[in-house]
């Protein structure tokens, strides 16, 4: 409150739409700590929403300081985050921003909302990969100040590497292969400046995450793989998928109703031959899809036919397109090459080892597992559950 009256008090006899709407909010705020049926939590969001419209520095310090706030109440509030996240971002200040941001997708997503978020996260990446390259490219005095330039606003930060660009070309001349490859990082931040991340058409719009972006979603979040067997739906066998931060299934998806319900934040799905999988496979909306396949060849020509634009917030890359033999994973020897999706899905997720708990549910039906999988699984089980087939591994 204190904030909001400095803000309204040097601020005092400004007009504008937006400006009106933020004055509102703050009385909003005002009347919702003497109403018992108002929360006051939201109306802060809401001050904190109307600032980020106003846009000035001084209107932006305030949406900061209320994401910080709010943040600081409410550390499980997507909302705050997102709050917090806008605010760094439209300050310059795009490491805290990915960082903010990052938080908000974290805290049970949901992915038909946060795909702009995603593409945001793409872009500031993106953008601080160019000024980097750009900035190695010379040893100048002035490359440093490049380097630490997105920690600004966009619109001096543009400046900045706009003049650095100039000088460079006026010192060394638009042949030099350096200058030529500075100018066209220069054109892809400003295009990112100007019109966001374009997703990549051929990975399905989604963000590619190696093995350090699928440990950064997972962690800290309990897990659960659900069999997509139609006999685990006939009989019922279904548990409350909701007390789990991430539900996984793999393959076809298919008899996913009934006991086991509808939701699913990650599938996984094997690619053996040209063999076509159902269409939910790859046209239902899902926040994170692994493919696993090999030769890498093959793979990716698969995965660039299959995935459908849109219907993915995050895609598996090649590093994790087959993680048990990979020798830069986990390297182990012993397992066939036709594992099933269930058991690679699940030893990655085992080996990752950042989930508090990781359950099996509708595995304990023959088929399911091959039998040395299933001999691992029952060698490294901390509790069985034959009522409800569910196997805890955490």
């Amino acid at each position: 409150m204190r904030l909001c009256a400095e803000y309204l008090a040097a601020h005092d006899g400004a007009s504008g739409r937006r400006q009106a709407r933020l004055a509102a909010a703050i009385g909003a705020l005002t009347a919702a700590h003497g109403s018992p049926e108002d929360d006051p939590f939201d109306a802060l969001l809401g001050v904190g929403r109307r600032a980020l419209e106003v846009g000035d520095a001084d209107a932006l310090q305030l949406a900061l300081d209320l994401g910080e706030s709010a943040t600081a109440i409410r550390r499980r509030s997507r909302a705050a985050w997102l709050l917090l996240g806008r605010a760094l971002d439209g300050l310059g200040r795009a490491d805290e921003a990915v960082a903010a941001y990052e938080t908000h997708l974290e805290l049970h997503p949901d992915h038909d909302a946060s795909r702009t978020t995603v593409a945001r996260i793409g872009t500031l990446r993106e953008q601080r990969a160019c000024l980097d390259e750009a900035a190695g490219l010379f040893a100048t005095d002035d490359a440093a100040t490049l380097r630490d330039a997105q920690a600004r606003p966009a619109r001096r930060t543009l400046d900045d590497f706009a003049a650095y660009t100039r000088s460079r070309v006026a010192e060394h001349g638009a042949g030099d292969p350096a200058v030529r490859r500075l100018v066209e990082l220069y054109g892809r931040y400003r295009r990112l400046a100007d019109e966001g991340r374009v997703p990549d058409p051929l990975l399905g719009g989604g963000e590619p995450i190696g093995v350090g972006g699928l440990r950064r979603l997972v962690a800290g979040r309990t897990a659960c793989l659900v069999s997509g067997a139609a006999e685990v739906a006939a009989r019922s066998l279904g548990t409350d998928l909701d007390a789990y931060d991430l539900v996984v299934r793999c393959d076809s998806l298919r008899a996913r109703a009934g006991g086991t319900g509808e939701r699913v934040d990650l599938h996984a799905v094997s690619l053996r031959g040209d063999a076509p999988w159902e269409a939910p496979a790859w046209t239902e909306h899902v926040g994170i899809r692994v493919v696993y396949g090999d030769p890498q060849a093959q793979w990716r020509r698969s995965v660039r036919r299959r995935l459908v634009p849109g219907a993915q917030d995050h895609v598996g890359d090649a590093s994790l397109r087959r993680p048990l033999s990979d020798p830069a994973l986990m390297g182990e020897g012993g397992w066939a090459g036709d594992t099933t999706t269930a058991f690679t899905t699940l030893r990655l997720l085992d080996f990752l080892d950042v989930s508090p708990r990781l359950d099996l549910i509708g595995f304990g039906l023959p088929g399911q597992l091959r039998p040395k999988e299933k001999e691992w699984v029952m060698a490294h089980a901390t509790n069985v559950d034959e009522s409800t087939m569910r196997i805890a591994l955490r």
